[in-house]
């Protein structure tokens, strides 16, 4: 598994797909709605919005994980790291901020590799 990671707009999913020559059709979107990952997509992108609806229906997005494991092993993971800035006032975006800080660090563990992407520029800091 690779996890790359790296704030908004940072060119994370354009870093990808140059970097293992893929196209958008080869790219799962979360959605925020749906717990659902398309595991025939190489990239699943937008990680954090599959985080935020296991929150919402009070499910420990970890445990997903680790249910489907044996799926995410060859995927390329792209997550924005929410753990930066203000903390949010709302309870279920704290929640949410916290989960995916916890996810981050749990993916990081199984990875390969993980890459931070910032001003659309890769730093690995695990794996070759």
């Amino acid at each position: 598994m690779v996890l790359i990671i790296g704030g908004a707009f940072q060119g994370k999913l354009d870093y990808a797909k140059a970097e293992y020559g893929l196209q958008e059709k080869d790219v799962f979107h979360c959605d925020g709605g749906s717990m659902a990952l398309d595991f025939d997509k190489k990239i699943i992108n937008n990680m954090q919005r599959f985080v935020l609806a296991c929150v919402r229906e009070d499910i420990d997005p970890r445990e997903c994980i680790d249910e489907h494991a044996d799926k995410l092993h060859d995927k390329i993971i792209i997550c924005d790291d929410i753990s930066q800035g203000v903390v949010p006032m709302d309870a279920t975006e704290r929640e949410w901020r916290e989960m995916t800080g916890r996810c981050l660090v749990h993916l990081g563990q199984q990875a390969d590799k993980v890459i931070r992407v910032f001003c659309g520029i890769p730093e690995v800091i695990k794996g070759e």
